[in-house]
């Protein structure tokens, strides 16, 4: 009978992303396999370039040549670090991911205490920084705020959405598809899929190499992609409550001003158009909207059954099922497509 060779189960991926990091990387790397050897269990890396403009894949390279536990993935141009983050996901086997940034600011030596609260049974654990290096105007001000509002909008309670350090169970952060500025948002995400998030504290050691690819202005996108994420978590599958709920208050509002003009006009026998000519205006506009937020939202509706429908995307996620007698193979594709 042949022998077949079956490739060793992965426990730990550690996904970083890189950006002109070519000082940070072989730090990084050193630091990363000596904790991971700690663990005492198999582990792989996977280092995204994210189109860098330095010499950081040559020196990507050079490590992976002399490591088979490393995985390079070099991205055409710089993508961003949602999409960098999204590719390392893809390319991850293990059954906990671990991410974390490529800048020296996260200490590989915290992995050991992220594993610690997994084995609790969560299904992601979030840095904290409770103690921040960074200037206090121009990055933790900012983030105070954003965090804050983040929390408010997804109800969920966590402190520090920013930080890229955190550790994924596979089954759950493959689930998420990452787009646009995300990932700062995965926990959010994944909350609503049901998943159990907890916070432990970390230290945010100061730069020393390079220089920062963030600033001031990336607030105003987290503001942007609040709202993105306040409507994907409560209304992604019911749009004509949201909208409709607009077109409601604006039709109805209009209405209202409507039957008052109405009265004044053929009730007290008064010209509106010299005397209320602006609430004319205001009634008309109301209405009309309405009747536009009314129509998207049941467009989106359409377009919603559409794709829920020919894509068979599952309208909810199953984290387990027990005592149901049917063949493994039918019950994972039932669990796949996310219908009983």
């Amino acid at each position: 009978m042949a022998d077949f060779w079956l490739p060793t189960p992965v426990k730990y991926s550690i996904v970083v992303p890189f950006y002109n990091e070519r000082d940070n990387i072989r730090p990084l790397y050193s630091k990363i396999v000596e904790t991971m050897v700690t663990l005492g269990s198999s582990f792989e890396m996977i280092f995204v370039d994210d189109g860098s403009q330095d010499l950081s894949h040559r020196t990507l390279v050079e490590i992976c040549q002399n490591d088979s536990r490393l995985i390079v993935v070099r991205l055409r141009r710089n993508f961003g670090q949602t999409a960098a983050l999204q590719a390392g996901f893809d390319f991850a086997s293990g059954e906990i991911i671990i991410a974390m940034d490529g800048d020296l600011q996260h200490d590989p030596a915290e992995i050991p205490n992220f594993v610690a609260k997994m084995e609790e049974g969560y299904d992601i654990v979030s840095g904290w920084r409770l103690q921040r290096a960074d200037n206090w105007l121009t990055r933790r001000l900012p983030s105070l705020i954003a965090n804050w509002l983040m929390s408010k909008v997804s109800h969920v309670k966590v402190h520090d959405f920013g930080t890229t350090f955190k550790a994924y169970r596979r089954e759950v952060i493959k689930e998420i598809q990452l787009y646009g500025e995300l990932h700062r948002f995965i926990p959010a995400l994944a909350s609503g899929c049901g998943a159990t998030i907890a916070e432990i504290p970390i230290t945010n050691i100061p730069r020393q190499n390079g220089k920062s690819n963030y600033g001031l202005s990336r607030t105003f996108r987290v503001l942007l992609d609040l709202i993105n994420i306040k409507f994907l978590l409560d209304y992604s599958t019911r749009p004509l409550q949201f909208f409709g709920g607009i077109g409601l208050l604006a039709s109805c509002l209009g209405t209202a001003i409507a039957v008052f003009l109405l009265f004044v006009k053929f009730g007290l026998g008064r010209a509106i158009m010299l005397q209320h000519g602006p609430l004319l205006f205001t009634a008309t506009t109301l209405i009309l909207s309405g009747i536009q937020f009314l129509s998207i939202g049941l467009m989106g509706e359409m377009l919603l059954r559409t794709y829920y429908e020919t894509q068979r995307k599952p309208i909810y996620v199953v984290r387990e099922v027990r005592n149901w007698h049917a063949d493994p193979s039918a019950v994972e594709a039932q669990l796949c497509s996310g219908r009983p």
